[in-house]
């Protein structure tokens, strides 16, 4: 059964950083791609990041760009989102999602499992 179980979210003071993990087991390939979104209260799924099997590719979004960093342990059965630079329009819940492609898409429709989230609360 395939898994994916975020954590590394907490409270963090605007400027500070955190780094989120997702953790996948039970994938029938290796070759997957692996992506980042987020969720305030009352607005929809935004895209984050997203990174390919072998994590030589990543695309992010235009809001994130140059403060999160998306990236693989060496094992790949690992994703990480640094955060940095962290604001207080960045508190939200952090979900990784993952499906079996090579492309890099931004749409969370595309994605066919994702972990139970992992809350990021930004202060100041």
């Amino acid at each position: 059964q395939v898994q994916l179980v975020e954590s590394g979210g907490g409270l963090v003071q605007a400027g500070g950083s955190l780094r989120l993990s997702c953790a996948a087991s039970g994938m029938p390939s290796s070759v997957y791609a692996v992506a980042w979104f987020r969720q305030a209260p009352g607005t929809e799924r935004e895209f984050l990041a997203t990174i390919n099997w072998s994590g030589t590719a990543v695309k992010y979004a235009d809001s994130v760009k140059g403060r999160f960093t998306i990236s693989r342990g060496n094992g790949k059965e690992s994703v990480y989102l640094q955060l940095n630079s962290l604001k207080s329009e960045d508190t939200a819940v952090y979900y990784c999602a993952a499906a079996r492609m090579n492309i890099l898409y931004e749409v969370d429709l595309l994605y066919d499992y994702w972990g139970q989230g992992t809350q990021v609360t930004v202060s100041s």
